[in-house]
């Protein structure tokens, strides 16, 4: 039962990170990446698609994205898409092919970006410490129902706790290197 609460934890705090790395990743730096479009879905015959699904995306050069609709039909959907996201990015359409050109980051939007970056980083740990609490809970209940002993409930909430800590440490190495990115000209 023990274990099976730990395994629960730990899968619901991995959930948390990978949830922070997506949000990162829509963060946008001064460079080019695909990922930067992931958020953008297109109408693809009447139902809504990521553009992953009906264009390729690539980076052309450090600050811009190349994407290549599938169908020549859908250059100008692809196009409209992109300048309808809240990307604050222009497309330039040259026959099929639809270049992404990546506005240089002011200071001030740097720090924004930075402000936005601090503030998933901390909806992350809150996340974590909450399935910290669960878990706590979880083994508290466990005690009360004489399953476990004390000394049980005790090694089991230290051990929580150390993997609460290495997520958090987790969270806090990806914010730093994602300040990094961002700060960087």
């Amino acid at each position: 039962m023990i274990n099976e609460i730990k395994k629960d934890a730990k899968s619901r705090m991995q959930k948390s990170t990978e949830s922070l790395q997506s949000a990162f990743s829509k963060i946008r730096t001064g460079r080019a990446h695909p990922s930067i479009l992931d958020a953008v879905r297109v109408d693809y015959y009447g139902s809504e698609m990521p553009i992953s699904q009906v264009a390729n995306v690539n980076v052309e050069d450090a600050r811009t994205l190349a994407v290549v609709p599938w169908e020549k039909s859908m250059v100008q959907k692809v196009e409209k898409a992109i300048m309808t996201s809240d990307l604050g990015l222009n497309p330039a359409t040259n026959g099929t092919v639809i270049r992404v050109p990546m506005p240089a980051l002011t200071e001030e939007t740097r720090k924004n970006y930075t402000r936005q970056a601090r503030a998933e980083a901390e909806q992350a740990r809150v996340a974590v410490r909450n399935v910290r609490r669960d878990a706590n809970s979880d083994v508290k209940a466990l005690l009360k129902q004489k399953e476990i002993s004390e000394d049980e409930e005790r090694q089991t909430e230290d051990e929580i706790q150390k993997l609460t800590d290495g997520f958090i440490a987790e969270i806090d190495k990806l914010l730093e290197q994602k300040e990094h990115d961002l700060m960087q000209v």
